[in-house]
């Protein structure tokens, strides 16, 4: 694929990207918004409590992803790349089954309510963006 012409898909799924890895680091630098609906709780406690380094970790491999979305290199590699995020935010999407995902069992958190109507969706789209990205190198 011509590196300048980059699918639809390819495009969105890097903004997307870009933007939550912005958000991440955000969160690092010690911001506040928003950051209570993102971290899953029950009976009010969180059930884990990222650091600094964590979060700016996050947001590191976010914008690398996204990178990686529109850095032309080798077809194969790079339709292995998407095939791979498709299948990570494909089981973001799932979870886990108790705290995370569509089919988590917790659901009386400011998190659960925002999983369920923002987060999960967001990783389907996600998942199916990379998805027909890495079908989209097939057509190049």
């Amino acid at each position: 694929m011509n590196p300048l012409m980059h699918s639809m898909a390819s495009r969105l799924l890097a903004g997307m990207l870009a933007a939550i890895s912005a958000l991440h680091l955000y969160w690092a630098a010690g911001g506040h918004w928003g950051i209570e609906a993102a971290i899953p709780r029950v009976g009010g406690k969180t059930l884990f409590q990222p650091g600094t380094v964590a979060t700016a970790a996050v947001a590191f491999l976010l914008a690398i992803a996204a990178a990686g979305v529109l850095t032309p290199f080798d077809p194969w590699l790079k339709k292995q790349f998407l095939r791979t995020m498709a299948l990570v935010f494909a089981l973001r999407a799932i979870g886990e089954f108790h705290y995370v995902g569509f089919f988590q069992q917790a659901s009386d958190s400011r998190f659960a309510y925002w999983d369920t109507r923002l987060f999960s969706p967001l990783c389907v789209l996600l998942a199916m963006m990379a998805a027909v990205a890495s079908l989209d190198l097939d057509r190049s």
